[in-house]
């Protein structure tokens, strides 16, 4: 009798070729990993059988370290080399760190630009490295319990992580020897889980509050496609923030303060001990020892609800930003889908259910859904289900763009693009002769660079000299399926061409992307008047080195009162140049440019006479 082969629906009989792929999320509190088995995405448990990976990291002498469940025992008793919520260092400088005393850790801050890093009895550790750590653990359970090496993972990340913090991240990967498939945002991946595009089409909001972020999401779900309307939310606002607030006003009420390392992680475990139990509880102790004493205080639920309530409102004026975004009213949300242990707080749970006015979908584990979503991407990815017809349309938080004569933002890439995209835009030269091109990525929704974040500067050189305005340049912006930024620049007569890859040490703080976002709306119309100013300055400019360029060429053609009338013109420009009226600037350029025409007829007829000195018809 012969043997049957057997396999899954649309995939291969031959188990060799079947690629072992993991999702990863790798969050503040908890890291998971999951993988697509039997044909159900389930979280992979370690020998102990518990699939959540405490985020922390202990560093101890000679290069031993400590990850996950040992390490958080031992927060109390070593707190500055015991590392928690790294991700919330990820990407971002010393200054982007709120409420860094507060913390127990020592930090090392670098050169400007460079990320923040932290001193531990085994050295300086860089956010990357912790994080590293923690994925290569990840690795070690996945590839125990396959028996085999993995493939590849898709890992998740906030989705309003910005370039810096999405590059530090594909960092961590690489370090802990993870040939990463994707980064996928968590909102999306929790939709995956949740089998949204297997259900009714329409609007959903994706609400991930986790422990160290928040993002909220809009998608629209149409035949397997999930399309990111809009994307917000607050890379530092999280479980973490509502521990310290509730920490903060329980040391205030009990007048104590948290001066060592010890204590103020001390603070902090009661604070959560004490958060956990008031999800189900209406009143709990917060118990902690610090500075040699003992110190109770009995905690209402409504006292922690008050004590949070700032944090709580910023989640629902992100909400509120990210509707406005999508054009959309929240009666036209169909459904919130809750993400993030942190959702677990009653007041959250409320406070979505008030807004939207429909209750919130929980019919899953909010801890695990995200790393569930991301397996089945990587499993689809992994070319495991050539079936799969599920598309992913993720979106740009910020605009992108360069900056152009005048200090001016010329924008390429608009904010919620649909990514990923490649924009390209056409340029050229602004003095005669120019043979190099110095090119300024910027990333902000203001007109004047000024008011931008850098990203990145290079230079195109080879452009062969011609005169102004004849090269053309054209600026391709490529932004990949991680988020991540290419920029291009080609002459396209030669084909020269230069690029870089925007690898920035650290991004945006979020103050800084809302800021950007609030400026840019209410600061339209004096960004109008301000690029309209710089505009008519570079046109005179322009204007006037032409002239100029032309009179010391030929202006041995004009009669002596011609050229006295044109030098009359250039001076009332020269001097009507600083005005702060674009259009008297705009009005003496045009003034410039009309007495200029007799001018130029001339010079183009001694052209052709000279081009055609010394010629016969036949020649012809």
């Amino acid at each position: 009798m012969a043997l049957l082969q057997i396999s899954e629906p649309g995939h291969s009989p031959d188990p060799h070729q079947r690629r072992i792929a993991v999702g990863i999320d790798l969050g503040t509190t908890h890291s998971l990993v999951a993988a697509v088995r039997n044909g159900v995405p389930e979280c992979l448990p370690d020998g102990q059988g518990r699939v959540l990976l405490p985020s922390v990291v202990r560093y101890l002498p000679e290069g031993r370290r400590q990850i996950g469940y040992a390490a958080a025992d031992a927060r109390s008793e070593d707190a500055a080399n015991t590392l928690v919520s790294v991700k919330r260092f990820m990407g971002r400088g010393l200054q982007d760190i709120e409420h860094a005393e507060r913390l127990p850790y020592a930090f090392v801050a670098g050169a400007e630009g460079d990320m923040v890093s932290l001193q531990t009895v085994d050295g300086v550790k860089s956010p990357v490295e912790v994080s590293a750590e923690i994925l290569a653990e990840l690795r070690h359970r996945a590839e125990d319990t396959f028996d085999d090496d993995l493939y590849g993972a898709v890992i998740t990340v906030p989705a309003y992580f910005d370039d810096a913090q999405r590059q530090a991240t594909k960092d961590a990967a690489k370090l802990a020897g993870l040939n990463l498939l994707r980064l996928i945002n968590e909102p999306t991946a929790a939709a995956i889980a949740y089998g949204l595009d297997n259900g009714s089409e329409g609007v959903y909001a994706v609400f991930d509050l986790g422990g160290g972020t928040f993002d909220i999401s809009i998608l629209r779900l149409t035949q397997g496609v999930f399309e990111v309307i809009a994307t917000g939310g607050d890379s530092a606002l999280g479980g973490d923030d509502y521990d310290a607030a509730l920490a903060q006003w329980a040391l205030q009420q009990l007048g104590a303060h948290a001066e060592t390392a010890q204590d103020k992680a001390a603070v902090r475990i009661a604070a959560r001990a004490c958060k956990e139990r008031l999800t189900a509880e209406e009143r709990a102790p917060f118990a902690v020892q610090i500075g040699g004493r003992a110190l109770e205080l009995d905690v209402a639920r409504a006292d922690f609800e008050a004590a949070t309530a700032a944090l709580t409102e910023r989640t629902l004026s992100a909400v509120r930003r990210a509707l406005r975004d999508a054009r959309l009213a929240r009666e036209e949300v169909q459904g919130v889908v809750m993400v993030g242990g942190s959702t677990r707080m009653p007041q959250i749970q409320r406070a979505v259910a008030d807004f939207f006015g429909t209750e919130p979908l929980n019919n899953l584990n909010p801890d695990e859904v995200v790393a569930l979503g991301a397996s089945v991407q990587a499993h689809q990815l992994a070319g495991n289900d050539p079936a799969g017809d599920m598309l992913l349309l993720d979106v740009i938080p910020l605009s992108l763009g360069i900056e152009t004569m005048g200090g001016l933002v010329e924008r390429i890439v608009a904010r919620n693009e649909t990514i990923p995209t490649a924009k390209a835009q056409d340029f050229t030269t602004y003095k005669d002769g120019q043979t190099a091109l110095a090119i300024h990525v910027v990333q902000g929704e203001r007109d004047l660079v000024a008011d931008c974040r850098s990203l990145a500067r290079f230079e195109l050189r080879g452009i062969p000299p011609m005169a102004a305005g004849a090269a053309r340049i054209r600026v391709t912006f490529t932004v990949d399926a991680d988020g991540l930024l290419g920029v291009s620049a080609r002459e396209q007569s030669t084909g020269v061409e230069a690029r870089v890859d925007v690898k920035p040490s650290y991004g945006l703080s979020d103050d800084q992307i809302a800021r950007m976002l609030q400026e840019g709306f209410a600061t339209a119309a004096g960004d109008m008047r301000a690029r309209a100013l710089v505009e008519a300055r570079v046109e005179a400019d322009r204007m006037l080195m032409a002239t100029r360029t032309a009179l010391a060429a030929d202006g041995d053609i004009l009669a002596p009162d011609e050229r006295a009338a044109i030098d009359a013109l250039m001076q009332a420009l020269e001097g009507m140049r600083e005005s702060e009226d674009a259009a008297a600037i705009d009005a003496a350029t045009q003034a410039l440019a009309k007495g200029t025409e007799a001018f130029a007829a001339q010079r183009m007829n001694r052209g052709i006479q000279q081009a055609l000195a010394g010629k016969s018809v036949q020649s012809f």
